[in-house]
């Protein structure tokens, strides 16, 4: 008659363990799926496919920059200039909206409690162009991206 409470025991321990187990790969899954949906809609819509300045306004961090090496120093390209950059490109007259167009795919996502980052590729007309890399943090009003660093494939 032993035998029984010490199974019940057991049982209640593994289930228990399994419910959290769950609840966390739900959670981490529910906040990875979040981070994938603000890279698509700000930053492959946004920043390229769509050219939808304000997708990117809302799912980019104000103080959010581009960050490349130029020999010993950093280049900063801040997400104001990118955006303006945009409008301007847009305005002209031999504007071609397919010309930004990237063929964008998420490679890694990566979330500890707030805060997350992405690798990604981004190809066109078949060959890969750029892998960049995103962080991320999580604010009250949802994921924004902060910053980016990037490697660019070829000669361009």
């Amino acid at each position: 008659m032993k035998r029984k409470p010490l199974v019940l025991s057991v049982c209640v321990v593994i289930c228990a363990a399994m419910f959290f187990s769950l609840t966390g790969f739900i959670s981490y899954k529910a906040e990875e799926d979040a981070v994938k949906k603000v890279i698509t809609a700000s930053y492959f819509n946004g920043a390229f496919n769509d050219l939808d300045t304000k997708a990117m306004a809302k799912g980019f961090h104000a103080d959010f920059a581009i960050y490349s090496a130029k020999g010993e120093d950093i280049s900063k390209y801040p997400i104001k200039t990118w955006i303006n950059n945009i409008e301007s490109r847009k305005k002209r007259d031999d504007f071609d909206p397919a010309g930004s167009k990237m063929d964008c795919r998420i490679l890694e996502v990566d979330v500890t409690g707030g805060a997350a980052n992405a690798k990604v590729d981004m190809h066109k007309n078949g060959t890969k162009i750029y892998t960049d890399y995103l962080l991320l943090l999580k604010f009250d009003s949802g994921w924004k991206i902060v910053g980016k660093v990037y490697h660019q494939h070829g000669n361009r």
